[in-house]
């Protein structure tokens, strides 16, 4: 019986965020039915060493699992005695985070696209090697892997649960339509383009932060001179060397004043609040703050004015992953910075944005560090990273580096906005093309992506 037309209702199709009604010619099958899952290896410390030899494996974490990548870097060689065959990973294989104390991290995915000549690779046992079966596309499989039916899935699996872990036999239970074999790889083809055109997108913005990563260390160390060539005169201080013209303040000696965020009560959150609350989970991974995340509080004005920010405020991060830094910029609607944040007001002859560069950077990080106190959880406190030091130029030349680095920031915001325009456009491919919603010409050889 067809409740759409040309599509067949499914009954087996009963697991949270799996498809209920395929074309005709499809089925609903579990996993099981597309591909053999292997968790990864157990092993001790012992069993690991830091350099490769012909005794051992190249073993891959979770850490290696990243935006849809498998990435060779900071990796681990376990015992070749502790790997069986068949969790030596091959060509098609698909790596999977099986555990993770994130539980948004839960289910991402990679395959192993190509493995270099000489090299075995496997995953540990926070990770499962996922090995598509002869009978189906092995592209098609890591698009199911990718996809929001297979995510809703997992986080079904993972709901009411205390731990972020899942089981090989609960995933080879999710059910995925299964298309024909020659649709499976026209779909995955499709699918795979977008992917080709997305990666080198996201390429383009790697080597643009590799041009900032650069730039910055150069601005920051030796500055612009009079003639917008650096300078060539320098000096020792408490920071290393920097230009003769340049001063060494503290963070305390720039700031007119500062402040922990207020505390208040969650029960006054509300979708029609009067104010904006930014939260340490409200900066991203690129220590911009996402305004889009922050939310909405119901508070007194009169007692939370003094407290309401300004554009050009500081603000750090106190406790946890300590020293994370961005500048507020004005919004609509009034905001204030919530308590593990330390905001920090600095002098009209600062520039704020300048200061942000100079307290992301590699050294002045590491003396945030060493700042903050405690075991486990560290804290700082604004007493402490008031003592910060911190290179100065004038103002004049604050801002011509701020300039610099900005205009390449701008660059890789177009870039990435639109890497986020073909993420999704994929998402969209993805729900119709893996649901059968829209057919493929399998006749049709061309794949193209603008």
């Amino acid at each position: 019986m067809s409740d759409v037309k040309g599509f067949t209702n499914t009954a087996s199709a009963g697991c949270a965020g799996a498809v209920n009604a395929v074309p005709e010619g499809w089925d609903v099958v579990p996993l099981s039915e597309f591909c053999l899952g292997i968790r990864g290896v157990s092993y001790k410390p012992e069993d690991l060493s830091p350099t490769k030899t012909d005794n051992t494996v190249t073993l891959l974490r979770s850490n290696n699992i990243q935006s849809g990548s498998l990435y060779l870097s900071d990796v681990q060689h376990v015992d070749q005695t502790k790997v069986s065959n068949k969790q030596i990973a091959n060509e098609g294989d698909i790596a999977v985070c099986m555990s993770n104390g994130s539980k948004r991290l839960v289910g991402k995915s990679a395959a192993f696209d190509v493995i270099p000549n000489g090299n075995r690779l496997t995953v540990g046992a926070f990770c499962s090697i996922f090995r598509p079966l002869e009978s189906v596309s092995a592209r098609f499989v890591e698009q199911i892997f990718n996809s929001d039916q297979f995510q809703r899935q997992v986080d079904f699996s993972l709901a009411g649960s205390a731990i972020n872990n899942l089981k090989n036999s609960d995933v080879v239970e999710y059910q995925f339509a299964k298309p024909p074999l020659p649709e499976q790889q026209k779909i995955a083809a499709i699918l795979s383009s977008v992917d080709d055109v997305i990666e080198k997108t996201r390429a383009q913005i790697d080597k643009l932060k590799d041009l900032k990563t650069g730039m910055m260390q150069e601005l920051l160390t030796k500055g612009i001179g009079p003639d917008g060539k650096p300078h060539t005169e320098f000096k020792d201080s408490p920071v290393g060397r920097i230009p003769v013209s340049w001063e060494v303040c503290t963070l305390g000696e720039i700031t007119k004043d500062s402040a922990f965020g207020p505390r208040f009560s969650s029960d006054f959150y509300s979708e029609t609040g009067n104010f904006g609350c930014i939260r340490t989970t409200d900066i991203n991974e690129n220590w911009d703050i996402d305004y889009s995340t922050v939310p909405l509080a119901q508070l007194n004005f009169n007692e939370f004015q003094s407290h309401i920010l300004r554009d050009g405020d500081l603000l750090v991060t106190r406790s946890g992953t300590c020293g994370v830094v961005d500048v507020f910029q004005e919004q609509p609607l009034p905001m204030i910075a919530a308590a593990f944040l330390i905001r920090f007001r600095l002098l009209d002859s600062v520039n704020p944005w300048f200061v942000r560069s100079v307290m992301m950077s590699t050294s002045t990080q590491e003396s945030i560090q060493m700042l903050a106190s405690g075991g486990v959880q560290k804290n700082l406190s604004g007493t402490n990273l008031k003592t910060l030091p911190l290179p100065l130029p004038s103002k004049e030349e604050q801002d011509q580096i701020v300039c610099c680095i900005n205009s390449v920031s701008k660059k890789i915001a177009v870039i990435e906005k639109r890497k986020d325009l073909l993420t999704s456009l994929k998402k969209a491919l993805m729900q119709d093309l893996l649901t059968g919603k829209v057919r493929v010409n399998v006749e049709d050889k061309e794949v193209a992506v603008g």
